[in-house]
This record gives C-alpha cells, sequence and structure tokens, in this order.
C-alpha cells in the first residue's frame, strides 16, 4: 500500500462520491480537513470511465477549477485547467499542453462497490 501524501487525505475505504451523484453532474468535489490545509479532490465520470485526482493543478498548486463543482472535459480524454489551460490526459493524468507540460495530475486509486466510488489502497507511492 502506497502512503498518504497529504495530511488530510482521505484513507482507503473513505466513500468519494455516491454513482448516483456523478450520473447526474458528472462530477463530484470534495475536500478534506481544515480550511487552510484542505485535500481537495474531483472524481469525474467521463466517456463511461471514472477517474480520481488530487483536485490541484502542478503549476501552481492550485485548483484545477475557477467554479465549485464545474470542470472542463474536452473530447471525453482531456481535462484543462480553468485557470492557466494546462490540459492533462484523463487516462494518465500526464500533461501535454500548458505551464506544467510533462508535469502529473495525482491520481487516486478508487474501487466501485455498493453505488459508490470509494478509495482504494494506492498501488505505488507516487
Amino acid at each position: 500500500m502506497g502512503t498518504m501524501i497529504h495530511p488530510h487525505e482521505p484513507p482507503p475505504g473513505t466513500q468519494l462520491a455516491r454513482l448516483d451523484e456523478l450520473a447526474k453532474s458528472g462530477c463530484v468535489e470534495r475536500e478534506f480537513g481544515p480550511a487552510h490545509e484542505r485535500f481537495r479532490l474531483v472524481v469525474l465520470s467521463v466517456a463511461g470511465h471514472i477517474h480520481a485526482f488530487e483536485n490541484r493543478c502542478p503549476h501552481f498548486s492550485i485548483p484545477l477549477n475557477y467554479e465549485p463543482g464545474r470542470f472542463w472535459v474536452y473530447d471525453g480524454s482531456t481535462l484543462m485547467c480553468a485557470h492557466h489551460s494546462a490540459m492533462f490526459h484523463l487516462d494518465s493524468g500526464l500533461c501535454f499542453d500548458g505551464p506544467c507540460q510533462g508535469a502529473r495530475l495525482r491520481r487516486l486509486e478508487i474501487e466501485i462497490g455498493r453505488g459508490a466510488v470509494w478509495r482504494a489502497a494506492d498501488l505505488s507511492c507516487a
């Protein structure tokens, strides 16, 4: 099992989103911990696949979205940071265009079951 990097990130077994929430909105944004050091994550349902990432752009360590609960997804495969237009592949989290090209979003391992998306044990430490 990988180690948690942020002191307030949810441990394995934490429910991250309900499937009915994802079906309705396409994304669920969650925050854990006190305001001054929150861990933010986003769960996205795109083109039949569910992805979970730490909601932090590697460019300036700010959230990927500008408006709460609203994320920019293109062609069912690309997530864009709303602040500086960095473009990330949803399947890998790799930034392929923009100011942090070559950096990656931090993917969270997930499990689907019992009508929800759950945090799974990380497969690696990175």
